[in-house]
């Protein structure tokens, strides 16, 4: 007589213990990302744990995502859509409550369960991820804003979800979206090299043909000085984004108004040290050190404290909605 099959029980965090998550969250922050560790310290407790196992499960999926450890080194390419299908599958069973066998995707479905992060959340990132595996390459800018909406822009979403948010508040969760539009256009001026040194370009072609930079070149010497005019180009974008996200930020609780102003600050400060150094932002990785992040630490407090952010120059006038969805996204061979 067959014996009754029990079926695997629905347990947020796969059935892990939430404290030892915690702990392995916090460890791979503090290894994958000096900028974000800082500025989740300024969280109430709560908020910077979850904040945490929400990082955890991004830099594991980018891990996967590009073959690498903690953001390091591309690896071999091969069988990126089976690395993509499994980052699906891992990321359904944690929303599931299921076991995943991999902390990072357990430590999601905690977080997801106690913040009411959804799978089209998740899947709003996913696509991001999905974008490069077919080796996709923005022709404008709304291509390239897309594109960041889904590395950074969504993530910003849960972020705001996870400081309490109420995911119906379009309004606070589009000035969300902008935050992390600002990080990821700073990350594409500091990164352009490095990008094309893995053969990765996320300036717009149409940017390129602009400055009449051949297909592939825009990283020679002779081009350096076009190259500058495209990064300051990209910072003017991170300014404007990063303006809007500061409305948004004055309707959250102090300490994360506190955190998300000081983040917002050191991102964009990456971006303006690769304007202000033209064409030599390149010549070595541009970073903020300590002592900076420090600093924007209080002025972020001050910020925060007297809560009246300056309105943007250019009157807000775009959301979430202006960057889906990715099918409309061209591919570069079509």
């Amino acid at each position: 007589m067959l014996k009754d099959l029990r079926a695997t029980p629905s347990v947020a965090g796969g059935g892990r213990d939430r404290a030892a998550l915690v702990q392995k969250a916090r460890a791979a922050i503090r290894e994958g990302s000096h900028s974000f560790h800082a500025a989740a310290r300024l969280f109430d407790q709560r908020t910077r744990e979850r904040a945490w196992l929400l990082y955890f499960w991004c830099r594991r999926c980018d891990d996967i995502a590009d073959n690498q450890h903690m953001g390091g080194e591309l690896g071999d390419q091969v069988d990126a859509e089976a690395r993509l299908k499994s980052i699906r599958l891992l990321t359904r069973r944690a929303l599931e409550g299921l076991p995943t066998a991999d902390p990072a995707f357990d430590a999601f479905g905690l977080v997801a369960k106690e913040c009411r992060l959804t799978g089209d959340m998740a899947e709003a990132v996913i696509e991001g991820f999905a974008l490069d595996a077919k080796d996709w390459r923005p022709r404008t800018e709304a291509d390239m804003m897309r594109y960041c909406y889904h590395v950074a822009g969504a993530v910003g979403v849960m972020m705001a979800v996870v400081m309490g948010v109420d995911p119906k508040d379009r309004e606070t969760l589009d000035r969300a979206n902008d935050l992390g539009l600002a990080f990821q256009l700073s990350n594409i001026a500091r990164d352009i090299v490095e990008d094309d040194a893995a053969g990765r370009c996320y300036l717009p072609e149409e940017w390129l043909v602009e400055q009449d930079i051949e297909p592939g070149q825009h990283t020679k010497p002779h081009h350096r000085e076009e190259l500058a005019e495209l990064a300051a180009r990209l910072v003017d974008l991170v300014e404007k984004h990063e303006a809007a996200a500061r409305v948004g930020a004055a309707r959250l609780p102090f300490r994360s108004r506190w955190a998300v102003l000081s983040a917002a600050r050191i991102y964009g400060a990456i971006g303006r040290k690769v304007r202000e150094r033209g064409v030599d932002a390149w010549n070595e990785r541009v970073y903020v050190p300590r002592w900076e992040k420090a600093w924007y630490g209080i002025r972020g407090f001050a910020s925060a404290l007297i809560n009246r952010p300056h309105e943007p120059e250019e009157p807000i006038a775009w959301g979430i909605a202006d960057y889906r969805p990715a099918a409309a996204v061209p591919a570069a061979s079509d």
